[in-house]
Order: structure tokens, then C-alpha cells, then sequence
């Protein structure tokens, strides 16, 4: 199988598919790679490494995916990129079909079986290719880092013969994968760290990392997680009460970290206006939510907002971008690691595994169609019965 890597297009884009360790084991299991010359620079990849590991670099896209049978990247294709692939190739990157409806139809059009990795089952087999979870592990690392940046004071607590530097204060809403790596950052640099989250679970893993869980803990509260281990969306009366509770406690906190999301909607709004401004001059705000509309009505999309009362809000939309190395070489691994689910075990041809779960889960199109249930077009209906 002929696997061709090309160099990020996207705007801010500095991660790779395919590290030179990862090309060098696709090599190893008897697949040719191509890697457009350049891909991976920005994450410290220069093409000698991958010279070095087997893989053959060329100088443009069209080369690159010329007679490729499969194509592996970070984000979705561009449409010339697109257009390059042959009929029945296959597509293995981080798709965004929910805000993209577009794009599953160009695939879909094109004939190419997409694999959207972030509909990569939550499952413990499928652990090792969760380009979510890694991704948003080192996203809840550099949020803790970029918020220690931007606070204008020491996160530890120390003492001097000048007197005391209080330790900070972090609030972390969120307890997901990214979540956690926060609260454990935050608490690797001595702040004081406490947490939030509407899935019963998240309680026992915050205090694990030896932080304070703060929730309204009714009967909601106690079944309030999907059985994907997603946070259900939680009615107008637990919002309410939690949010009473979140404000209180907020305005005594200088650093806030949001990470909620919930597949396919609009980021849910965690920290108000009103809760701003009753935030200490000086506090930041780091919403991980940002490119889905934010956790906070006033987040803008990779700004930083001052307000008038002196909070800083960072509204970063690709963190692990900001760790280009560790994130490139985690998601190369995702994808090795679902290489198997994608290829004939004797032939090396691409032949995805149709029956699996794991591949059910996250093929978008094939031959031609829509195939995923969240995407696919309603079946046509039954005809009127006749008198």
C-alpha cells in the first residue's frame, strides 16, 4: 500500500501525520510511505528524518498523492488535495464533520473511504488509536502553561525573606481527558486546584489528583454521563443551581480553565459575563471551548480579550498545535496503531475491515456515499398503502 503524508495546510497548523518513528514501523510492516517534502518542519521533523527511517520525500502534494492508496493527515484534505485521489483511496484524518457537512459530501462525491479519527470509538481496544484523548491530554497540559504565562504572578506558593508569594488559585470546569491533565499540571506548579463536572465519575478521578470537586451532587448530578462517557446536556434547573454555586466560587479563583464540549453542539456556556466581572483584576480565563462558540460568551476565537475590570480571556482553538512534537508523534501512533483495521493482512492492500466496530464507528463515506449514521441521508420512505 502506498501511504502518502502531506504538509498541513491550515491556518496555525504545525503537527504532522506521521512521525519518523511511525514511518519507519509503516515501513517495517511492508507499505510504502510518501511524505510531501517539508510536512513535517514545524514539528521538528526535517526530511532527512524521514529519509533516514525509509519513506521517500517529494516536492509537491499532486506527487505525493499520485497512485496513493491512502492519504494521512492532521486535518481535512483541501479540495485540491481532494481532487488528487484516486477513486476508492482511503482518508485518515481529524475530518470535523460536524461543522463541515460540506466535506463529507465532497468525500462522499470524490468515492474515497473517510475515516473521521475523532469518531474513533471510545472503547478499551480502540484506546491506543483515541486521537481525541491524545490530543486533548497535551491541549489540558499547554492551557495550565499558557495560563501560568499570562497570569501576571507565581503559581506555587513560596515563601521569601520579602515576605509570601500566595499560592494561585485554579478552577478547572471540565474533568474530561483534557480536564484532568489540567488539574494535574496545575497542581505539578503548587497552585490550589479545584474542579468541576457534571458526570458523577469525574469526582473520585478530581480527587485522585488531589484536587477539591465543587458540584450541585443531586439526583440529576447522579446521571448525568451518555454511555460513550460523554456529559449529558443538563436541564435549565441543575444549570441554574450550578451556576449559582460556580459564581460564587469563581470569583475567587485567578485562574479558570474551560474544556466542555459535547459532540456536534455549540460549546455550552459555563462562565458568564456577570461571573467575569466579579473575577479579581488580574485573573486569566483559558477556554479550550473557544472554536465552538466558547465556555464563555466573551471568548474570541485565538485572541486574548482584556476586560474592563481586568481578566484576561485566552481563546486558543489548536493547543496541541503549541506542542507540535509530543502531539505529532502521539497522533502518528493513533494512526499506526489503526493501520491493521485498514489493510489486508496479506495482500498489504487497503481494505479497511468493514464489520469492525471501530471502523463503523468512524467511516464517514464509501463508494461513493454517506455511510455514518449521524451523516447519511434518511432512508426514503415507505409508500402510502393503497386503499
Amino acid at each position: 500500500m502506498r501511504i502518502a503524508v502531506l504538509k498541513e495546510r491550515a491556518a496555525g497548523e504545525t503537527r504532522v501525520a506521521v512521525s519518523p518513528d511511525s514511518a519507519k514501523k509503516i515501513i517495517g510492516l511492508g507499505h510504502e510511505v510518501v511524505i510531501e517534502t517539508g510536512a513535517g518542519s514545524a514539528s521538528s521533523f526535517p526530511d532527512g528524518q524521514f529519509t533516514a527511517a525509509g519513506a521517500k520525500i517529494v516536492g509537491s502534494a499532486a506527487e505525493a498523492l499520485a497512485g496513493a492508496d491512502l492519504l494521512l493527515k492532521v486535518r481535512a484534505p483541501q479540495p485540491d488535495e481532494l481532487a488528487s485521489l484516486r477513486k476508492g483511496a482511503g482518508v485518515a484524518a481529524l475530518l470535523n464533520p460536524y461543522t463541515d457537512k460540506a466535506l463529507v459530501d465532497a468525500l462522499a462525491g470524490q468515492g474515497v473511504a473517510a475515516l473521521a479519527m475523532e469518531f474513533v470509538p471510545r472503547i478499551t481496544r480502540a484506546q491506543a488509536m483515541d486521537a481525541l484523548s491524545s490530543q486533548s491530554n497535551l491541549a489540558g497540559y499547554r492551557a495550565v502553561i499558557e495560563a501560568a504565562t499570562l497570569y501576571g504572578r507565581g503559581f506555587p506558593m513560596m515563601m521569601t525573606a520579602a515576605g509570601t508569594v500566595a499560592a494561585a488559585k485554579c478552577f478547572i470546569m471540565g474533568a474530561g481527558v483534557a480536564g484532568l491533565q489540567a488539574i494535574a499540571t496545575a497542581r505539578r506548579l503548587g497552585a490550589v486546584v479545584t474542579a468541576t463536572d457534571v458526570r458523577p465519575a469525574a469526582k473520585e478521578q478530581v480527587a485522585s489528583l488531589g484536587a477539591k470537586f465543587i458540584a450541585v451532587e443531586d439526583d440529576e448530578f447522579k446521571q448525568a454521563e451518555t454511555a460513550a462517557g460523554y456529559a449529558k446536556a443538563m436541564s435549565a434547573e441543575y444549570q441554574a443551581k450550578q451556576a449559582a454555586l460556580v459564581a460564587e466560587h469563581i470569583a475567587k479563583q485567578d485562574v479558570v480553565i474551560t474544556t466542555a464540549l459535547i459532540p456536534g453542539r455549540a460549546a455550552p456556556v459555563l462562565v458568564t459575563a456577570a461571573m467575569v466581572a466579579a473575577m479579581k483584576p488580574g485573573s486569566v480565563i483559558v477556554d479550550l471551548a473557544a472554536a465552538q462558540g466558547g465556555n464563555c460568551p466573551l471568548t474570541k476565537p485565538d485572541e486574548l480579550v482584556h476586560t474592563e475590570n481586568g481578566v484576561t480571556i485566552a481563546g486558543f482553538t489548536n493547543l496541541p498545535a503549541r506542542l507540535p512534537a509530543d502531539s505529532s508523534s502521539l497522533y502518528a501512533k493513533n494512526l499506526l496503531n489503526l493501520l491493521p483495521l485498514l489493510t489486508d493482512k496479506e495482500t498489504k492492500a487497503f481494505a479497511p475491515h468493514w464489520d469492525d466496530e471501530i471502523i463503523k464507528g468512524a467511516m464517514l463515506t464509501r463508494d461513493g456515499a454517506v455511510i455514518h449514521p449521524t451523516f447519511a441521508p434518511p432512508p426514503p420512505a415507505a409508500p402510502a398503502p393503497t386503499a
